[in-house]
C-alpha cells in the first residue's frame, strides 16, 4: 500500500516547499504560478512530480492532483503543512484497522488555540450530518474509490475563485452520495502554520454569507433553508460581534436566490 501527498500550493519554489513539509512518500505538488511546466526528483526512493500551472482555484489544483495521482492512498495538503516523522505509517495503519474505509479523515497539530478547526476526539462514521466540520488540508482517500466514481474538486468554489470556501464541503458531499464509507480518526499527521494570512477568509462579511447561502443551495436546493439555519443557530456565537443573526441569514437567503438566478454552481 503506497501513500502520495497531493500538495496544492503557490510558491516560486516547490523543490524547497517539499522539503519545508517534511514530506517522506511520493508526492505531487501542483503549483499555481505564471507558468506551465514539469519536472521531477528522486529523494530517498521517493519520487515528487511537479506540475506548474498558470490556472488559478483551489479546486484547479487540487484537480490537477488528483488526476496524476498513482497511491494506493492519496492525503490532501496545502503548503502550510508539515508532516510529522512517520505519517506513512500511520495512514497505513489507519486504513488497515478500517479495511472497508474509503476515505479517512485525519487530525492536525495547530498553534493558534482560536482556530475553529474541529479536533477529531475518537474514531467516528462520517454522515451526512456531520461531514461540513472537515477541511480538505487533512482528507485522504482510496485513490480508487474516488476516481471509479470521477469524483473532483468543485472549480467554482474555494480560494482563487468566485465564491471563498467550500470545495472540500462539495468533495465530501459528492464522496457520501457516492455511497463511500468515510471515518474520522483521532491520530495526528501534520502540524499546521497558522501564521499565515488566509487565502480566502477576510472576516464575517456580506459575501462571506452570501457564499455560504450560494454553497447550501449547491448542496441541495430543497435544504438550502434548513441549511443556512441550521449554520446560524450553531455558529452564531462566533461572528455575533460582527454582524447580528438575523442579518447574516438574511445574507444567505440573497445567497440561495442568486444560486437560483444562475449565480451558483452545482
Amino acid at each position: 500500500m503506497k501513500v502520495e501527498v497531493l500538495v496544492a500550493s503557490m510558491t516560486e519554489d516547490p523543490k524547497k516547499l517539499f522539503f519545508k513539509m517534511n514530506i517522506q512518500t511520493n508526492a505531487i505538488i501542483s503549483n499555481q504560478t505564471y507558468k506551465y511546466s514539469y519536472e521531477e526528483f528522486v529523494f530517498e526512493g521517493n519520487k515528487v512530480r511537479i506540475y506548474n500551472s498558470a490556472e488559478r482555484g483551489v479546486g484547479k489544483n487540487r484537480n490537477l492532483a488528483l488526476d496524476c495521482a498513482k497511491g494506493d492512498i492519496c492525503i490532501l495538503a496545502d503548503d502550510d503543512e508539515i508532516f510529522l516523522s512517520g505519517y506513512e505509517k500511520k495512514i497505513i495503519s489507519a486504513y488497515k484497522d478500517i479495511p472497508h474505509a474509503d476515505v479517512i479523515i485525519f487530525n492536525l497539530i495547530e498553534s493558534n488555540s482560536t482556530s475553529l478547526r474541529k479536533k477529531i476526539k475518537k474514531t467516528i462514521r462520517v454522515r451526512f450530518w456531520n461531514y461540513m466540520r472537515y477541511g480538505a488540508a487533512r482528507i485522504s482517500f482510496r485513490r480508487t474509490s474516488v476516481t471509479k466514481y470521477g469524483t473532483h474538486f468543485n472549480v467554482h468554489f474555494g480560494g482563487g475563485t468566485e465564491h471563498s470556501a467550500g470545495e472540500d464541503v462539495l468533495f465530501l458531499n459528492s464522496c457520501l452520495k457516492n455511497k463511500l464509507k468515510i471515518y474520522a480518526v483521532n491520530i495526528d499527521i501534520a502540524k499546521l502554520d497558522n501564521s499565515r494570512e488566509s487565502t480566502w477568509f477576510n472576516g464575517y462579511t456580506k459575501k462571506y454569507f452570501i457564499d455560504k447561502g450560494i454553497l447550501f443551495a449547491s448542496i441541495s436546493r430543497n435544504f438550502s433553508f434548513f441549511l443556512c439555519l441550521q449554520f446560524i443557530l450553531r455558529k452564531s456565537k462566533v461572528f455575533n460581534n460582527e454582524v447580528s443573526k438575523w442579518q447574516a441569514f438574511k445574507w444567505m437567503l440573497k445567497g440561495i436566490k442568486l444560486f437560483d438566478n444562475g449565480n451558483g454552481y452545482k
